[in-house]
């Protein structure tokens, strides 16, 4: 029965592939060499996707299909059978009775797996499917969980009992399988190298995303009468008021993983549907990094330690929200970090304490915004200055006034390109000779994803990726370039870790010249490029060339500069950026 029911499952994954004849004959030749599933070798050589797969089994088996992510595991029932086993079968169970166990499957076809828990825990075994990776990730939760039961004593706090809820909405928040999954979810979030967590409430229940390299993964999806719990938890843990619920609040938490202190930084917002949570996980080992370690080219790291070696002016860095304004200008302070310099800075909100720096949270309800903050920091006698952002007119005169009196001040503002941040400035009131005789420097960054590094290959750019290639960068491709395979350690994206790409332009006399005729961003920008300045798009091409990411993702981070720099050819190929937009993310 078994051996009838993987032909015909094997003879329906075979038509789904519509692969011809000839290569129908390797792949049956190579799945007989290594015994591998038919359909696990096809989704290995994309020849069908995972989805199709377990479409095909479930139709032609005519068994249940679960979604995992939607589903309330009950982790005590994993214990019916060793984890060792759930993992080596990648099987997982999913409810019991006195005589049946139902059982998630990766391969419902592996009798031997069957067997084996049929053995293990006495009870007749009836087969669901679910992906691979989705078992993985549920095992991988079950051992976290396990794993955080011992600490969990250790995270209570002595704020708990002062807090304005019943005793019996207490005794729910503090119950261990609220603290484990809560405990759990930030385990998972640092293990995954995690930026933030997302809570967020809907009609179905709490939807729990993380952010890796930048891009927003689903977690868990708990139901929802455990939404106000976990919520609850999470506010007692950052000591905020869990009876208010109207408003938006904002709160800390110290996380011990490994011996380590994690500063979690928490924000809550109401929603109709409840109240959403974003945790911001700030590591010292990623806010801070030595500036060799930011990404910077051989050539823009020299040009970027000059620009931080002048006593005076002002250093811009520039890009959107999430492309690491915050860490390149952390780092670049504890770069300049000496005992002989008086370092100041006024930031919303304070990422991450600095030793040895005096550091100043914006805080509007006293009237302690960044212009007022400055004023009273040049009264200081500080030699270096750190404004988190220019935003108005009169920070930026402010800041400007201090660079022209002898101080180094550090500051973000939001362009797309190096060249932008002039015309910003000028757009918000600056005349063009305080922009010339203040600002030394400006940088214009990205973050880009790396390929990972456990699944990376070569391939040959197809007809289409040429010609949009000779388009895009302005020149021919390689003949071979690298993505990511996609694999269990890069939870499927092809991705692991981010790096920067940049351009770095140095106010010089031809510069200010155009600044102070009032020249458009455009031709600032081709004279800083007659000069060697790299642009981002240039800075891109240099990563995408030495395999560090791929033609997608390249794209993808310097999408606005096509639109800044009237790169011709665009429109035409504008289906062929899509899709690769789509595959990049």
């Amino acid at each position: 029965m078994e051996r009838s029911n993987r032909r015909r499952v094997d003879q329906a994954l075979m038509n789904a592939a519509s692969i011809i004849q000839e290569q129908r004959q390797k792949i049956l030749d190579e799945q007989q060499l290594t015994g591998k599933p038919l359909g696990k070798l096809l989704v290995e050589k994309g020849l069908v996707s995972e989805e199709k797969m377990i479409s095909v089994m479930e139709k032609q088996l005519n068994i249940t299909r679960v979604n995992l992510l939607s589903k309330e595991i009950n982790y005590s029932i994993i214990d019916c059978i060793p984890i060792e086993m759930a993992r080596r079968h990648k099987v997982i169970p999913l409810s019991t009775s006195s005589e049946k166990l139902v059982l998630v499957m990766a391969d419902p076809l592996n009798l031997a797996a069957i067997d084996d828990v049929a053995m293990v825990s006495g009870r007749e075994v009836v087969p669901v499917i679910a992906s691979e990776i989705d078992i993985a990730n549920a095992l991988d939760h079950y051992c976290s969980m396990s794993a955080q039961g011992q600490k969990d004593h250790k995270e209570q706090k002595n704020s708990f009992d002062q807090k304005e809820k019943s005793p019996d909405m207490r005794s729910k928040v503090n119950d261990a399988p609220i603290v484990k999954m809560v405990n759990s979810m930030i385990s998972r979030a640092l293990e995954e190298e995690a930026s933030d967590l997302h809570l967020e409430p809907t009609n179905e229940g709490l939807r729990i995303r993380m952010r890796v390299d930048g891009v927003l993964h689903d977690l868990a999806f708990p139901p929802r009468f455990k939404q106000d719990h976990i919520i609850s938890r999470v506010k007692i843990m950052a000591d905020l008021d869990i009876a208010e619920k109207r408003m938006a609040q904002d709160g800390n938490i110290q996380h011990e993983e490994d011996n380590k202190i994690i500063n979690l930084r928490v924000s809550t917002m109401p929603t109709i549907n409840g109240e959403k949570v974003v945790i911001r996980i700030l590591e010292r080992k990623k806010i801070i990094l030595p500036l060799e370690k930011l990404g910077f080219s051989p050539a823009n790291h020299r040009a970027f330690q000059r620009l931080l070696l002048n006593q005076s002016g002002m250093v811009l860095v520039t890009g959107p929200t999430g492309c690491g304004k915050t860490t390149t200008l952390y780092s670049a302070l504890n770069y300049l970090n000496k005992p002989k310099d008086n370092i100041i800075t006024v930031e919303d909100p304070v990422e991450y304490r600095l030793k040895g720096i005096n550091q100043i949270q914006v805080n509007r309800r006293i009237n302690r915004t960044f212009a007022n903050t400055l004023r009273s920091i040049l009264r200081q006698d500080p030699d270096i200055i750190m404004v988190g952002e220019i935003r108005d007119l009169e920070t930026v005169k402010i800041a400007t006034q201090a660079a022209l009196t002898g101080h180094l001040v550090l500051s973000t503002l939001h362009t797309n390109s190096a060249a932008g941040a002039v015309a910003r400035l000028t757009d918000m009131g600056l005349e063009p000779f305080m922009v010339t005789a203040s600002t030394v420097g400006v940088v214009a960054q990205r973050l880009i994803r790396k390929i990972c590094p456990h699944c990376i290959e070569e391939y040959h750019p197809d007809v289409e990726e040429n010609h949009f290639y000779c388009k895009y960068f302005k020149k021919e491709p390689p003949s071979v370039l690298y993505r990511g395979a996609k694999c269990n350690r890069c939870n499927q994206t092809g991705y692991r870790g981010r790096t920067l790409i940049q351009e770095l332009m140095v106010l010089n006399q031809d510069l200010q010249d155009l600044i102070l005729q009032k020249a458009p961003a455009l031709i600032i920008q081709q004279k800083a490029v007659e000069q060697g300045m790299l642009t981002l798009i240039s800075d891109g091409l240099r990563c995408l060339e030495a395999g560090v990411t791929t033609v997608g993702e390249a794209v993808r981070a310097t999408f606005s500069s096509v639109f800044d720099n009237e790169i011709t050819g665009y429109a035409e190929n504008s289906l062929f950026f899509a899709r690769l937009h789509e595959e990049s993310s």
